[in-house]
């Protein structure tokens, strides 16, 4: 059997990935054996980026959700140009983001009016900024400097596991 050439007699990515990677190789290698015996059997491979995947898709909810609330908090209607101000994006992207989010039931929006959070928003943002408190925390208590803590506690508190948040608040109770 003669291996695959990528690009000017390179070995494809595929090659490349069997040799640098083993597991995933050891992977490919089982999928394409089903594959071949024609398995209609459900093939158990643990994809350990599938949660990552699911928390980025859920990381611009939350920071929308929380920065409304945050909005909200500080006596101050929310609106389009307050949130793409915020993050830094266009009126397009946030219009985008927030027809998203109203289809998910976080937000109601009218045209011309401020942007709310429905209940499940607000509880939502409630959540967020309490995972984002206690990783910030947690980095202080371990020495980072507040400026820093606080940068990586805004994307560590998506991808933070709910056993960790536990493990994080026992440790942070045993410390004061």
């Amino acid at each position: 059997m003669q291996k695959k050439r990528g690009i000017i007699g390179q070995p494809s990515p595929v090659d490349s990935a069997e040799r640098l990677e083993p597991d995933l190789a050891s992977s490919r290698s089982n999928v394409r054996k089903n594959q071949q015996k024609g398995s209609n059997s459900k093939l158990l491979v643990t994809n350990q980026h599938m949660r990552t995947r699911r928390d980025h898709a859920s990381e611009t909810a939350e920071d929308y959700v929380e920065a409304i609330a945050s909005i909200e908090a500080n006596g101050i209607e929310c609106r389009l140009k307050d949130l793409s101000a915020h993050f830094g994006v266009s009126h397009v992207t946030a219009s985008k983001i927030l027809a998203r989010l109203s289809r998910e039931g976080l937000v109601e929006t009218k045209p011309y009016s401020p942007v709310r959070l429905s209940e499940q928003g607000f509880a939502m943002a409630k959540v967020a900024r309490q995972r984002h408190q206690l990783v910030l925390d947690f980095l202080i208590a371990l020495g980072v400097t507040p400026g820093t803590a606080q940068s990586d506690a805004e994307g560590i508190e998506h991808h933070v596991s709910d056993e960790t948040i536990r493990c994080i608040k026992k440790f942070l109770a045993s410390k004061a």
